[in-house]
Formats: C-alpha cells, sequence, structure tokens
C-alpha cells in the first residue's frame, strides 16, 4: 500500500506538473526582491517586448491551472515511472538493511532536481522552513550566505553583518571544507565529513540548529597551509538588509545585503534618515550590492523603483506564459536625481543585478567594482503537502534593454579592484561565478529563450579618508561623485571662448556707440 502510494505521488509529480504544490510561496533567487523624484528622470528605454500600462505588479496569474489530459507520451511517462516503483520495491524488501522510506523518496526527488541546474533544489520540510524564515530576516544558525564551488565544495558567498560567522572571522570566498556537526547524524561513522559533493540544503540543515548550541566547521582559505577549525556558536540570526550612514557631509552611502521582505520599506526608511541626518538633500549616495547574493524579485523591483519615475524595470521569460512577466517604475515616491555609484563585484547575484542592470540601462547610476556572479534565472519556490518544499528555475530574466546576465554578469562601468592587482595563483583560488557551476545555463541558452518568447562594512561614523585604505572602491566612489558635481557646474557654465566672444562682441558694441555719438 504504501508503495502504490508513493508510485501515485511520482505519477502526480510527473505527470501534472507538481499539481501537489499549494502555490507560489516566493519568487526567489538565493538562493533568485520606494521612493521619492520631482525632476525629470531619463527617458524610458523602448520596450523589447509588448508590455501592458505601467505598474509595479506582474501580468495577473489564474489563481489555478487545470491538469492536462494525458497525451500518448504522457502515457508512455507513467509505463516508465513503473520503473521506480519496481526499484522501491525491491529496496524496500531486499535490501541489507532497512531503509526509511522517506529518506528514499527525499533522495529520489533530489537526485532528479540535481539533474536540471544548480539553483533547482528539493528542501526537506526543516530545510524549508528556514528558507522561509530567512526571507522573513530571521532564523537561528551561524550566519552566512553560501554556494557550491566549482570544485563542489561548500563555500562562503558572504558572512551576514554582526552575526556569529562575522565575529568569528569568517570571510567572503571561505571554502568550508567538513562540517562537524553538534548533533552526528546516525548514519555517520565519523564526526566530521567532507563537504565535498554535499549539496545546499545538506549543509545548511547541518549548520542550523538550536541558539546557544556550537559546531566546528573546517576552513580552507587563500593564505592558509591546510584547513582550520572554526568553532562558532549558533544564535538568533536578525538580519537587517538595509545599512545606512553619512560618509561626509552631502555624501551618502547605503549598503543592501540581501533582498528580504522589507528591503524596498527598510530603504525608503534609511534614506529619509540619511536626509534628516544632512538636515537637506543629500548631493550624491553610494549603493553597495557586494557580496549581496539576491532575494526576492518584488524587492528588486522596490528599490530599483526609487530611483526611476517611469520605464520598465525588469522582464522575465520562461516556457509557460505565466512567467512571462513584466515589471515597471512608478512616478509616485521618486528619489530627487542627484549623482549615484553603484558598488558591485563576483559575489553580487541575482536581484543585485536586476537593480545594477536596471539603473545602468536607464543611466540613472554609475556602476563600478568588478564584474558581477551572473545568475540571470529566476526561481519559484513550491511548498509540498507533506511541508517541504521544491525550487525549481522558471525563467529567465532580461534587463531593461533586453539584456541577459546569466553567465556573463554586469560589467561595470568603471572597474577598480578591491586590492591592488597581482598575479593569479592557482586556479582554486579564482572566485567562483555563475560560469563555473555545473549544470548552469549558458548565456546562449538565454539568448534562444529571449527569441523562442558580500563584504563587510566599516563601523558606522568612520571618516573617508580612514576607510580608503581599506576599502578603495568606496574611496573611488566618493572621488566620482565629487567629480560628477564638479563636471555638472562646468556643464551649466558657457564655455571661456563663449564668454570672451560675449566680452569682445559687448566692447565693439560700446565702441561702435561712441563713434556713432562723434559722429
Amino acid at each position: 500500500m504504501v508503495t502504490k502510494h508513493l508510485f501515485m505521488l511520482f505519477l502526480s509529480i510527473s505527470v501534472a506538473g507538481l499539481t501537489l504544490a499549494t502555490g507560489v510561496v516566493s519568487r526567489a533567487d538565493e538562493a533568485t526582491e520606494t521612493p521619492t523624484h520631482e525632476e525629470e528622470a531619463p527617458a524610458p528605454i523602448p520596450h523589447p517586448i509588448p508590455h501592458p500600462a505601467p505598474h509595479l505588479t506582474p501580468y495577473p496569474t489564474p489563481a489555478s491551472t487545470p491538469k492536462p489530459a494525458l497525451t500518448p507520451k504522457a502515457l508512455e511517462n507513467y509505463e516508465a515511472l513503473n520503473l521506480f516503483s519496481e526499484v522501491l520495491h525491491h529496496l524496500r524488501s531486499e535490501y541489507v538493511e532497512e531503509l526509511d522510506e522517506e529518506e528514499l523518496i527525499y533522495g529520489a526527488v533530489r537526485g532528479m532536481l540535481q539533474e536540471l541546474d544548480p539553483h533547482s533544489v528539493f528542501m526537506p520540510p526543516r530545510i524549508y522552513e528556514d528558507m522561509q524564515a530567512k526571507t522573513r530576516g530571521s532564523f537561528a544558525g551561524l550566519g552566512i550566505e553560501v554556494s557550491v564551488s566549482e570544485d563542489h565544495f561548500i563555500q562562503v558567498i558572504s558572512p551576514i553583518d554582526d552575526t556569529p560567522a562575522s565575529r568569528a572571522g569568517i570571510k567572503a570566498r571561505d571554502k568550508i571544507v567538513e562540517i562537524c556537526p553538534t548533533e552526528v547524524p546516525e548514519d555517520w561513522e565519523e564526526d566530521c565529513r567532507s563537504t565535498r559533493g554535499m549539496t545546499l540544503g545538506e549543509a545548511v540543515g547541518l549548520m542550523r540548529g538550536k541558539k546557544g548550541t556550537e559546531i566546528t566547521i573546517l576552513i580552507m582559505r587563500e593564505e592558509f597551509d591546510e584547513p582550520r577549525g572554526f568553532i562558532i556558536e549558533r544564535d538568533i540570526i536578525k538580519t537587517a538588509s538595509v545599512h545606512s550612514r553619512l560618509l561626509e557631509p552631502g555624501y551618502g552611502y547605503v549598503r543592501i545585503s540581501s533582498f528580504q521582505e522589507r528591503t524596498g520599506l527598510d530603504l525608503r526608511k534609511a534614506l529619509a534618515g540619511l536626509k534628516e541626518e544632512e538636515a537637506g538633500p543629500l548631493k550624491g549616495l553610494v549603493l553597495d550590492m557586494r557580496d549581496n547574493p539576491g532575494g526576492l524579485l518584488a524587492q528588486a523591483v522596490s528599490v530599483v523603483d526609487l530611483w526611476l519615475d517611469e520605464g520598465l524595470v525588469v522582464y522575465t521569460k520562461g516556457r509557460v506564459e505565466r512567467e512571462e512577466l513584466s515589471y515597471f517604475a512608478e512616478a509616485n515616491g521618486t528619489e530627487p536625481l542627484y549623482p549615484m555609484v553603484i558598488l558591485i563585484n563576483a559575489g553580487s547575484a541575482s536581484a543585485s543585478e536586476i537593480v545594477a542592470g536596471a539603473l545602468q540601462d536607464h543611466h540613472r547610476a554609475l556602476v563600478l567594482g568588478t564584474q558581477s556572479f551572473g545568475k540571470g534565472s529566476v526561481q519559484t519556490v513550491y511548498r509540498m503537502a507533506n511541508g517541504s518544499g521544491v525550487k525549481i528555475t522558471t525563467a529567465l530574466y532580461y534587463t531593461p534593454a533586453g539584456r541577459s546576465i546569466q553567465e556573463v554578469g554586469i560589467a561595470p562601468d568603471m572597474v577598480v579592484e578591491a586590492t591592488p592587482m597581482v598575479p593569479m595563483t592557482p586556479r582554486r583560488y579564482q572566485r567562483a561565478r555563475e560560469k563555473d557551476l555545473q549544470g548552469h545555463f549558458t548565456q546562449e541558452d538565454a539568448k534562444t529563450q529571449e527569441k523562442e518568447g558580500v563584504q563587510e562594512e566599516g563601523e558606522d561614523g568612520a571618516e573617508a579618508g580612514d576607510e580608503s585604505e581599506q576599502d578603495p572602491q568606496l574611496a573611488r566612489s566618493l572621488e566620482v561623485l565629487k567629480s560628477w558635481i564638479y563636471f555638472d557646474r562646468f556643464r551649466d557654465e558657457p564655455a571661456l571662448g563663449e564668454v570672451k566672444d560675449e566680452a569682445e562682441a559687448e566692447l565693439e558694441s560700446a565702441e561702435k556707440s561712441v563713434d556713432d555719438e562723434r559722429g
């Protein structure tokens, strides 16, 4: 009877297209989201595909999708699923040890998704709940964003500011080569296990735990001769995704570390706070999205809308019509047209690339730093009936000018390295990007789809001069903002030649008047 139920579960998933899902929980990237503008914004870029009247919400989607009728192909798939039933039967009755049938099913679903792309994953109930909590901005754990490196270890994208991981000294690009969990799983014969080949879900599940418990992780870093152990005490991670301060009078700094449910609202408050502290309008702003791994698409749109009063922000295209969505900016609440620099690096992915790409296409901001990660896909998260979840890639996104950044990333307008350039040594120390992940969509895939249809902040109040030695990218951003003001002054003032011509004309006119009087 159990076998029959499991067989019907997989039939439902394959034939009916995940009809067990209760609905979209979030359009996320993870891991694939206000504003005030009285002056004239750049002209909107022509829409690459037909769009309805401008609004921030996407096209409405049907509440439910009817189950398709069984076609001859579907009947073939139905017969092919008999293979799964047969294998499950032999494992249950003949395998040398008694097996947990739920884990067998989880393993089968996990393997099915692993065959697709690096961002489509299965999440058991606990991992799914953790993901939901993280999106809300509160969860229990170490406080790190992770991905799978090109050599299949777990790699730190960025430690979250002011968390146990950042306080313990964990850095972006660290490789977690072994995990020694607080509670060792029953099927382990060792106290620590290599993360090579481990899925993100498995690694996150081992590192999460109760507040106050300790875990040891072994870290390999470029300057280490061998892995070093870090003992970290878990804590409740309440992540504020927006931090702000004044770099110096008139020039603001805002860092967005991820895109959570309240990022757009928090950013609006942060900008209001800067203006209140300045007691007047800003002369310029640095928006720092370095090592920002992404988050909610809707929040990325909300952030862009702060600095655009009209025009396309981003659009998505997928295999099904309901994934062809377009998002637009609104005039209400747009920021004044002050100079703006966006900071990105190889850890800036997905939602942060949407923001940088949109403001770059609309010529609203200058992008400074190094090439971004290159994740141009959108994931939709579905909740399963048993409390687990699946995150699957459902669309690719495109910037307002029709660019796909999949695999190639956002190219900065001004390339500034975080540290002076040094010769690259072993390839294992190069930072992984989307193009390095196994099974990733290529740029050609994105073009075909179109044809068819995290660095730590300095202490608040630090002087810009003190930061320049530690953060050359931020120092250069401030220089650019100040230069921007000077160039605007030169543009508004008459050229020296024009002033000279006017003076000579006035002198000639005066001399003529004198001659007329004498005549």
